[in-house]
């Protein structure tokens, strides 16, 4: 079987991989801050000093951070199958830069990054790989409006109708380390499915939504994933998929 267009959703958990928190912990909370405090619009107002220092932290902390083999594999995918004659979208509901430095171009943040700071005043966003404050300067406008480029939640994800586009022209869905319980992600397969796309999560255990999919891959996704770009490369399909 040969998939013309390949769209691949990662979450959480093919960055957990990497020694990043997971969004979503059993405690509730976000690298020990309520979610409340730091990831919502209403922080930004109350609490500017400790939004920016939250972000500034994990910023801080992603050269310790190393692409696993999943995020390789999916690099790889990437960069050879347009060989083939397919196509590969990449979404991500994650904010590290993990992807990029495993060699993926054109990510798609549906939730914002890390490495990129919006100025309120102008509407620019630029290339942040910095610390951050209320005070500081936008590099366009000069005025002290900048706010991590980050979704909050109750704002609208990025690229929606990009990624609308993509999964109504896609043959071949993938999820790979998602929850199924973060809207509107959590439905993507479904709007895969509409499109007659095959649909395969890979996940630690099934997700909130794996009975939308056809089949699911259920280990670490640095075994699963490479293995399943392994048998795409070399035949245009995977052997022995598990229904879900």
């Amino acid at each position: 079987m040969m998939f013309k267009h390949i769209v691949i959703l990662t979450g959480a958990g093919i960055s957990a991989e990497s020694g990043i928190p997971v969004f979503r912990s059993e405690t509730g909370l976000w690298e020990n801050h309520r979610i409340e405090d730091v990831c919502v619009p209403e922080a930004l107002i109350r609490d500017p000093l400790t939004v920016h220092e939250f972000y500034n932290t994990m910023r801080r902390s992603l050269p310790s951070k190393e692409p696993n083999p999943a995020h390789r594999a999916i690099a790889r995918l990437q960069q050879e199958w347009p060989a083939q004659g397919g196509q590969v979208t990449l979404i991500t509901q994650n904010i590290d830069d993990l992807h990029e430095r495993a060699g993926s171009m054109q990510v798609i943040h549906m939730h914002g990054a890390l490495k990129s700071i919006w100025c309120t005043a102008c509407g620019r966003r630029f290339y942040w790989d910095e610390d951050s404050s209320p005070d500081s300067k936008c590099p366009h406008c000069g005025k002290p409006a900048l706010r991590p480029d980050i979704v909050f939640f109750g704002e609208m994800p990025y690229h929606m109708d990009e990624i609308s586009d993509a999964l109504s022209d896609c043959d071949l869905f993938l999820a790979v380390g998602t929850s199924g319980v973060v809207y509107p992600a959590a439905g993507f397969c479904q709007y895969a499915r509409a499109a007659k796309a095959l649909c395969v999560e890979f996940n630690l255990e099934k997700s909130a939504v794996a009975s939308n999919f056809h089949y699911g891959r259920y280990s670490k996704a640095g075994v699963t994933v490479p293995s399943f770009v392994e048998e795409l490369l070399t035949s245009g399909k995977a052997q022995g998929w598990n229904e879900a």
